[in-house]
């Protein structure tokens, strides 16, 4: 069975309506959306209106610009906190541009905090998000399969299965694989 969420569209559409309501509540245009985030005006009217499902490096940019964690964002689209959530009702989204796929683990609050993801990205795919969704973000990336190289600013970190990277996030970061492998790795965030 494919893991990736049964409703695509459903998870878009409701990305679509955090971001309008995000940036209906900062009275911002399309147009200073555009000029917060670095996202084209286009786009933005393209996302907002479920057109189109957003990329990893497009809700990063959007995050950053609303001072959000990505996982804050999907958060605020999942359904009500419930204590525990089953893997077949833990909601996964996955990137159009990147196939890279993203699943929320922990059950969803918009009260707490911290939470794990559990990634994965394709052999030979390479992801760079120019600012943090929210300074000092802190990570724990665990990698459970696979080969993955971390760029945090200026310095690189290669990871092999049971590397445990913990880092926050003040700058840049890239998270790439090499031709002959993917990996799939867990994040916790604090």
């Amino acid at each position: 069975m494919d893991d990736s969420l049964t409703q695509p569209a459903s998870i878009d559409a409701r990305i679509a309506e955090r971001i309008r309501g995000l940036r209906s509540a900062r009275g911002w245009s399309l147009e200073a959306l555009a000029r917060h985030s670095g996202v084209s005006r286009a786009t933005l009217s393209r996302l907002e209106n479920a057109e189109v499902s957003a990329t990893a490096g497009a809700l990063g940019k959007l995050c950053a610009a609303f001072d959000l964690s990505v996982s804050q964002l999907m958060h605020m689209v999942e359904d009500d906190f419930a204590p525990t959530v089953g893997r077949a009702a833990q909601p996964t989204w996955t990137d159009p541009e990147t196939g890279f796929r993203r699943r929320s683990v922990s059950p969803p609050a918009q009260t707490l905090a911290g939470e794990v993801l559990e990634c994965t990205l394709e052999p030979d795919t390479r992801i760079a998000y120019a600012r943090p969704p929210r300074r000092g973000l802190e990570h724990h990336l665990l990698l459970q399969d696979g080969a993955l190289q971390v760029t945090l600013g200026p310095r690189s970190h290669a990871l092999e299965p049971g590397d445990c990277l913990r880092y926050q996030l003040f700058g840049p970061s890239a998270f790439a694989t090499p031709p002959h492998c993917g990996a799939r790795y867990l994040l916790f965030l604090v």
